[in-house]
């Protein structure tokens, strides 16, 4: 996959991974469309690198519509579209503890979001035969994301559906591929994020580190891009040995929990 002179639309891009990969992609050759809920951050972000911006609140299929006709009537086709807008719940106590509007709101962001997207893009991929659809995902898709259990599966149902994706459209020209990433220093992370004047743990990326590893995916044109590739490692142990590998989590979540019960997200981010 050649990135120059490429149309991307990229969603969540006012920080973050987002906004890293925007400035990758534009440093790459691609006109960039970078949109956000806050439409004055990321309009921030399109001006740093000369790509255009938009404000978008991914739970609203008619505003998903909009960001791509709007990049269409700016660049034309688009040719690649990034579904990166994602966000993070620590459940109140159980498993099963968070609101019902806390599960809705993941599901929007980090399911149906990319729906509306690929509704809107593959009749259009699909007739001229050529398309990229890319969504990012994280590692708590493939493995999980302890006490956060809205998080973890939403994430799984955004992996099986780019799954679905590359499953039953590869043969028509469209390429899929699902970001699986650990931990990367953005708010995503809360307390555990590093300040950015002092060094990062073992196992935490950058936001620009992460973007480069997908841009690099991209370029490959792989299914599943791991920014931390030992995620693979972990997979590969969940899918040979399910009890063992619940075990170890169980325990891992007991080596991680404060006497008030509650996770401690810096311990965490450090065992990666």
């Amino acid at each position: 996959m050649q990135l120059k002179n490429k149309t991307v639309v990229i969603t969540g891009g006012a920080g973050g991974i987002g906004s890293a990969l925007a400035a990758a992609c534009a440093e790459a050759g691609c006109n960039v469309v970078v949109s956000d809920l806050d439409a004055q951050a990321v309009a921030h972000v399109a001006k740093n690198i000369g790509g255009k911006s938009m404000g978008c609140n991914v739970r609203d299929e008619s505003q998903i519509k909009q960001l791509i006709a709007f990049a269409e009537q700016t660049f034309g086709q688009v040719d690649i579209y990034i579904s990166n807008a994602g966000l993070a719940d620590t459940q109140p106590s159980h498993a099963a503890s968070a609101a019902d509007d806390t599960w809705q709101r993941q599901w929007d962001v980090h399911v149906m979001s990319h729906v509306w997207a690929a509704r809107d893009l593959l009749p259009k991929m699909i007739a001229r035969g050529d398309g990229y659809l890319v969504n990012i995902a994280s590692a708590a898709g493939l493995l999980n994301q302890i006490q956060d259990a809205a998080y973890t599966a939403t994430k799984h149902a955004a992996v099986a559906f780019a799954e679905s994706l590359t499953i039953d459209h590869h043969h028509q020209g469209v390429k899929v591929s699902v970001v699986c990433p650990q931990y990367v220093n953005t708010d995503i992370i809360g307390k555990a994020k590093v300040e950015e004047d002092k060094p990062l743990p073992d196992g935490l990326l950058t936001p620009v580190q992460c973007a480069q590893s997908i841009v690099e995916g991209l370029q490959k044109e792989a299914f599943l891009i791991l920014p931390h590739p030992v995620v693979g490692q972990y997979a590969a142990f969940k899918g040979t040995d399910r009890q063992r590998w619940v075990e170890a989590m169980q325990k891992l979540k007991t080596s991680l929990t404060s006497d008030d019960g509650k996770i401690d997200m810096s311990r965490l981010v450090n065992k990666v």
